[in-house]
C-alpha cells in the first residue's frame, strides 16, 4: 500500500464510527475503575489499568484491520477461518479452566479467548462461500453455511461455551439474509431457536412449580409422553411432506414446515438439556424466575434490577454506586457492567449508551447499502449481526429479560479479548467504508 493511497484512506475515515467505538470504550474503562472501588473509597483492582492498555493496543489493531483490503483478499479467508479453528482446538486441548468452561490459552500470565476471534474469522468464511455462491439454491447455501458453523460451534460447545456459541447464529442469519436466501428457511431457523429455548425452559420452570393435574405439566415432565408426542409429530410431518410433494396444496406445505419446527424445537432441547452443565441449568432457571433462588443463583439478577432502578433519572453519581461499591454485585465489571453505569449515570446515562450503539448500528446499514461488493456487504451484515446480539443479550441479562449467558458488552466489558475482537471488526469496518468510493 503506498502513502497517496493511506491518506486517501484515512481521508475517507467514518469518524462517526469511530467516535462511538472510543466513547463506548472511555465509558468502560470508567466504569471498570468504579467498580473495582469498595465500600470505603479504596481502589481493590487494577482491572481498569489492563483495559486501558489493552484499549492501547486494540487501536493499533484496528489500524492494522483498516488497512488490509479484505475485499481483495477474500480467497484467502479460509486461512483465518483455518488459524481459529486451530486455535479452538488448542483450547480444547490444554486451555485453562475458568468459570467451568476452558475457553481459555494462557501463556505466562498473559490469555487469550480464541472464540472471539473465531467469531470474526467464521463471518469472513461465510462472506466468501456466499459471495461465491450467488446462483446456488437457497436450499444449498443453507446446508454448506451449516456445514461452516458446525466446525467452530462444535469446538466451542465441547469447552463448553454456550454464550459465544450463541453468537455465531445471528451472525449467520443476517449474512444469509443479505445473500437473498428464501425467508422461509430463516425463518425456520429463528422459530427453531425460539422453540428450543421454550422446549428447555418448560420442563425446568415446571420442575419448580409442580402441579401434577396440569395437561401441560405432564406433558413436558415426563420424557415417555414427550417421545411418543414427538414421534408423532414427526410422522404428521412427513406425510403432510407426501402430501405437499403429490398434490401441492400449500396448506399441506404449511402443516409440515410448522411440525417440522415443533420437531426440531423438541430435539434440540432434548439434546441441549444433555449438554447443560448444572451451573449453567441454574442459570435458566433464574431466568425463568430469579426468585427460586434469592440468595443463590438468583443473587446477580434481583441484585441487577435493584441496582439499575436505584439509579433513577440522572443516577447517583460517578463512583457513588452503593449496590457496586459493596460488592453486592458479583462480575460486575464483566456480565453486569451495565447495571454500574445505570446506577451510576441513571437513565440519562443509558440512554447516552444506547445512543452511542444505536450510531454503530446505523453506520453498519449504511455501509451495507453503500458498499461496492457483496463480500463487503455481507462482512458488514455479520459484525452488525454479532454486535447487536452483544447488547442485546447483556443489557437484557443486567435487566432480568434475558438468561444469564456469560456474553460481554463489547467495548465496555473487561476483556481484553472481547475488546481486541470488537476493535478488530471496527477496524475492517471502517476499511470497507473507506474503500467504499474508490475504483
Amino acid at each position: 500500500m503506498t502513502l497517496q493511497s493511506i491518506k486517501r484512506l484515512f481521508g475517507n475515515v467514518d469518524y462517526y464510527l469511530l467516535f462511538a467505538t472510543f466513547s463506548l470504550c472511555g465509558i468502560g474503562i470508567a466504569a471498570i475503575y468504579s467498580a473495582g472501588v469498595d465500600a470505603n473509597g479504596v481502589v481493590v483492582s487494577n482491572e481498569y489499568i489492563k483495559q486501558l492498555i489493552w484499549f492501547v493496543i486494540g487501536i493499533f489493531l484496528l489500524i492494522g484491520a483498516a488497512l488490509i483490503d479484505f475485499s481483495r483478499f477474500k480467497d484467502t479467508a479460509w486461512i483465518f477461518f483455518a488459524l481459529s479453528i486451530i486455535l479452538l482446538i488448542l483450547t480444547r486441548l490444554v486451555g485453562k479452566v475458568v468459570n467451568g468452561s476452558r475457553s481459555w490459552l494462557g501463556l505466562a500470565g498473559f490469555g487469550i479467548q480464541p472464540a472471539e476471534f473465531a467469531k470474526i474469522a467464521t463471518v469472513l468464511m461465510l462472506a466468501r462461500y456466499l459471495d461465491s455462491a450467488e446462483f446456488d439454491s437457497s436450499f444449498k447455501k443453507l446446508l454448506k453455511t451449516g456445514g461452516i458453523l458446525a466446525i467452530p460451534l462444535m469446538l466451542i460447545l465441547s469447552q463448553p461455551d454456550f454464550g459465544s456459541a450463541l453468537v455465531f447464529f445471528p451472525a449467520a442469519l443476517a449474512i444469509l439474509t443479505l445473500a437473498d436466501v428464501d425467508f422461509r428457511y430463516i425463518l425456520f431457523g429463528v422459530l427453531s431457536i425460539v422453540g428450543i429455548f421454550l422446549f428447555l425452559s418448560l420442563p425446568l420452570y415446571a420442575q419448580n412449580h409442580p402441579n401434577p393435574e396440569n395437561l401441560l405439566y405432564m406433558l413436558v415432565t415426563q420424557d415417555r409422553i414427550l417421545y411418543v408426542v414427538f414421534i408423532l409429530i414427526l410422522i404428521v410431518s412427513i406425510i403432510s411432506s407426501i402430501g405437499w410433494f403429490k398434490f401441492k396444496k400449500p396448506y399441506y406445505y404449511w402443516l409440515s414446515y410448522s411440525l417440522a419446527i415443533l420437531a426440531f424445537s423438541i430435539a434440540g432441547a432434548t439434546a441441549a438439556h444433555k449438554l447443560l452443565k448444572p451451573y449453567q441449568i441454574e442459570r435458566l432457571l433464574v431466568f425463568i424466575d430469579p426468585n427460586i433462588d434469592p440468595k443463590g443463583s438468583g443473587w446477580n439478577i434481583l441484585q441487577s434490577i435493584t441496582a439499575i432502578g436505584s439509579g433513577g433519572f440522572w443516577g447517583k453519581g460517578f463512583l457513588k454506586g452503593t449496590h457496586s461499591h459493596a460488592r453486592y454485585i458479583p462480575q460486575q465489571s464483566t456480565d453486569f457492567i451495565f447495571s454500574i453505569i445505570a446506577e451510576e449515570f441513571g437513565f440519562f446515562g443509558c440512554m447516552v449508551l444506547f445512543v452511542l450503539y444505536t450510531i454503530i448500528f446505523v453506520r453498519c446499514f449504511i455501509l451495507i447499502e453503500t458498499s461496492k461488493d457483496r463480500f463487503s456487504q455481507f462482512v458488514v451484515g455479520g459484525i452488525l449481526g454479532i454486535f447487536a446480539f452483544h447488547f442485546m443479550i447483556n443489557i437484557g441479562m443486567a435487566m432480568g429479560i434475558m438468561p444469564v449467558t456469560g456474553i460481554p458488552l463489547y467495548f465496555v466489558s473487561y476483556g481484553g479479548s472481547a475488546l481486541w475482537s470488537g476493535l478488530i471488526s471496527i477496524g475492517i469496518l471502517t476499511g470497507i467504508s473507506a474503500r467504499r468510493y474508490s475504483a
